[in-house]
């Protein structure tokens, strides 16, 4: 039962989280459906919008302005997309948007619909309140495969010459703004050897040994941030990590393998030289390489990025953790474990910070949700928004 003490959030933006929840953007799909549907609500409204698209046309970056020709502004974020459920034990239709137990249930709910919602909700809202600042809605594609989406909208705001001054990233903190996250980059390598039968291996250059002398490579390197860092005190393990995710390779017990592959990440501390990391895994590859082309001269390593999140990490004082924290009435600051888009706004300049409704534990898991008081809480933080600002 909910305390009657604690606000409850208002059927409107209920209404949007859930309306939100229900459209399927996992991120092989289009978000277009959901996309158009913000939009033509706020057209409906006479609110500006700008659109860009991948380059399938299938999906789309939403940015739109509240309070258009006003200076600077504060930007609300979110990534519209969502990882899948397949294979997830859900008690609950994953996209039913079923209310429980002063819960809010389906995929997105906490990552990160439901405060895409509520920023919609409160559109009208906002231009009724007349602020001497814009608010800027940025809703983006692709973030759960590498912030894609987010990429192409930020380049945009450049070409436009628009200017905010604050971003908030709505990502589940438990309304608790968070000053830093590591960051999250993937690599695949590519190994070709040369087969032969397995009673000839001399003849042979096995590819998936040669993707395991790499591999452990990895662990050393892994072991010795454990060991001698950097170090960021606050998060769960305060040094950068890698991990070997997936490995492919061979065809048979008999055949030496011609091929494998295998993907990898690092997630970095603020801080740390993700370049010269990778730049290491890359020229122990290049001193594997001799021994392999002394057998064949075609085999060897290839490296392809798959995604690159850089890491966030804002001051104490910057100007956005302020904000934030004056709109919640707090002097509480955390850190997160997982990525978000805050790194890529920080780095064109924007001040930023991540702050929203739910917990990281809920999302990308069977029966995700989100609960009512923290929709409430984020709901607050947004009327707030509306107040004359004292920074």
């Amino acid at each position: 039962m909910r305390d009657p003490t604690t606000p409850a959030v208002s059927p409107e933006a209920l209404d949007w989280a859930r309306r939100l929840v229900r459209m399927s953007t996992v991120s092989d799909q289009s978000n277009r459906p959901l996309i158009d549907t913000i939009a033509d609500h706020l057209r409906s409204l006479g609110v500006p919008l700008r659109l860009t698209h991948d380059a399938a046309g299938a999906k789309a970056n939403l940015f739109a302005t509240l309070g258009a020709g006003k200076p600077g502004g504060v930007i609300l974020s979110g990534h519209t997309d969502t990882v899948p459920w397949t294979g997830q034990a859900w008690t609950v239709d994953p996209l039913g948007a079923e209310l429980r137990e002063g819960r809010l249930f389906g995929r997105g709910s906490a990552d990160m619909k439901a405060f895409i919602g509520l920023c919609v909700a409160h559109a009208q809202a906002f231009l009724e309140a007349d602020l001497p600042f814009a608010v800027h809605l940025a809703f983006s594609y692709d973030e759960e495969v590498g912030g894609f989406g987010a990429r192409h909208l930020i380049a945009d705001l450049k070409d436009a010459g628009l200017a905010p001054t604050h971003c908030i990233v709505g990502e589940p903190t438990g309304m608790v703004p968070a000053l830093a996250h590591k960051g999250v980059h993937r690599w695949c390598c590519r190994v070709k050897g040369r087969a032969a039968h397995s009673s000839q291996t001399p003849r042979a250059v096995n590819a998936i040994e040669n993707a395991a002398r790499l591999i452990a490579h990895l662990a050393d390197m892994a072991d010795g941030w454990r060991r001698d860092g950097p170090f960021r005190d606050g998060f769960e393990a305060p040094f950068t990590t890698a991990a070997v995710g997936v490995i492919e390779g061979g065809i048979a017990d008999n055949v030496v393998p011609e091929d494998c592959r295998f993907h990898y990440e690092f997630r970095d501390v603020p801080g740390a030289e993700v370049e010269a990391l990778q730049a290491e895994v890359v020229a122990r590859a290049r001193a594997l390489e001799p021994a392999m082309h002394a057998v064949d001269p075609g085999t060897g390593f290839r490296f392809e990025a798959l995604c690159s999140m850089p890491s966030f990490s804002a001051a104490a004082d910057d100007p956005a953790v302020r904000l934030v924290q004056r709109l919640l009435a707090t002097t509480q600051t955390t850190l997160l474990g997982f990525g978000t888009e805050a790194g890529l706004f920080q780095r064109a300049g924007i001040p930023t910070v991540v702050c929203g409704p739910g917990f990281i534990d809920q999302a990308h898991q069977a029966d995700e949700y989100v609960s009512l008081s923290q929709l409430a809480a984020c709901e607050a933080m947004l009327r707030a928004l509306r107040l004359p600002r004292g920074d």
